[in-house]
């Protein structure tokens, strides 16, 4: 649970450049990649990741300006990313402005369950984190390279002299 706006930020800053970085990695035709029919393409998840920012938070009483929860999943992954980084800047612009630290200890309804507000920045950021690895799947197999967040991507070991992992 974070017990500070800034603590929150300096996490949540790496984490979203992280995800904005894989949403422009996708292409408009990797949008329908899809494990199997009964499940989101990789469209949708990137989709999910863009709207639950608002839809999340807003359910702890932070307003700032977002898509419709129902919005539809855009056509181009440049939409997806640009919703991104508009509604990622936004949150944190609403976080710094509307918030204080006393306002992570305050109690707000998600979904049912009375928390904290700290403890609900937490579970976003882990909604984040759980969808954005769903999506290095389905990007590897859409044939994309797949930015690396916490080291080096696969594609990427030669260029700091070292040889990739054997698989």
């Amino acid at each position: 649970m974070y017990q500070t706006i800034q603590g929150f930020l300096r996490s949540w800053k790496h984490e979203a450049n992280a995800t904005h970085r894989m949403l422009e990695s996708l292409t408009d035709e990797s949008l329908k990649q899809e494990v199997t029919p009964d499940h989101h393409t990789l469209g949708r998840i990137a989709w999910h990741i863009t709207i639950t920012i608002h839809e999340m938070m807003s359910r702890t009483g932070l307003q700032f300006e977002a898509p419709d929860d129902h919005a539809p999943v855009p056509e181009t992954a440049r939409e997806i990313a640009d919703t991104y980084k508009k509604v990622n800047e936004a949150f944190i612009q609403a976080i710094q402005t509307l918030w204080t630290d006393d306002s992570l200890k305050e109690l707000s309804d998600m979904y049912g369950e009375k928390q904290p507000n700290g403890f609900f920045l937490m579970v976003h950021f882990h909604h984040q984190i759980q969808h954005r690895g769903q999506m290095t799947v389905l990007m590897r197999q859409a044939g994309l390279k797949v930015p690396g967040v916490y080291g080096t991507a696969r594609e990427d070991w030669s260029k700091v002299g070292m040889e990739a992992p054997a698989i």
